[in-house]
């Protein structure tokens, strides 16, 4: 009875292990150094990582597993999403993606330009008044990288620039 009830706890042990594996791809420290020079070229300040808005993230990945849907979570933070199949896709290619929308920002008109571009994932990485961030990634059952960033507070408010523009004033 006893090498049963050891071998059962062994298994679900194992079983565990194998499944965290599955979401301990990247340190807080992957997605935070591109944040963070990011923030930087542009004067503000460094995101400190934040457990619970990591929790909040993985959660909501796990919920997109079987789908790999960009579709936004609806929750009380702010929030970028990436999809990438093909490859093994790193926090940096994410955050880069989401950098690379700077070209699309007019910091004069505080929008995207020209229109029908995106910009509003760069801004939410730049946003000043964001200051933690949590981050997850999960591989989706049709092999494809998911992976969602929360913010908090959260950016992108209406009427506001993510940032001071030092050369403006």
């Amino acid at each position: 009875m006893a090498l049963v009830s050891y071998s059962l706890v062994l298994l679900l042990v194992s079983a565990a292990a194998m499944f965290a594996t599955g979401f301990a791809q990247y340190s807080p420290q992957d997605f935070l150094k591109p944040h963070n020079a990011a923030r930087a070229s542009v004067g503000v300040g460094p995101l400190r990582w934040d457990n619970k808005l990591a929790a909040y993230a993985q959660n909501y990945a796990n919920r997109r597993r079987g789908d790999c849907k960009l579709i936004h979570s609806g929750g009380p933070y702010g929030e970028n999403l990436f999809w990438g199949s093909g490859k093994k896709w790193s926090a940096a290619n994410a955050v880069a993606s989401w950098v690379a929308e700077k070209r699309y920002f007019n910091y004069r008109s505080n929008k995207c330009a020209p229109p029908g571009k995106v910009c509003g994932h760069y801004t939410q990485v730049v946003w000043a008044k964001s200051v933690r961030v949590g981050c997850a990634a999960v591989t989706c059952d049709d092999g494809a990288t998911f992976i969602i960033c929360s913010y908090d507070p959260r950016g992108n408010v209406q009427g506001q620039r993510p940032y001071d523009d030092l050369d403006m004033a």
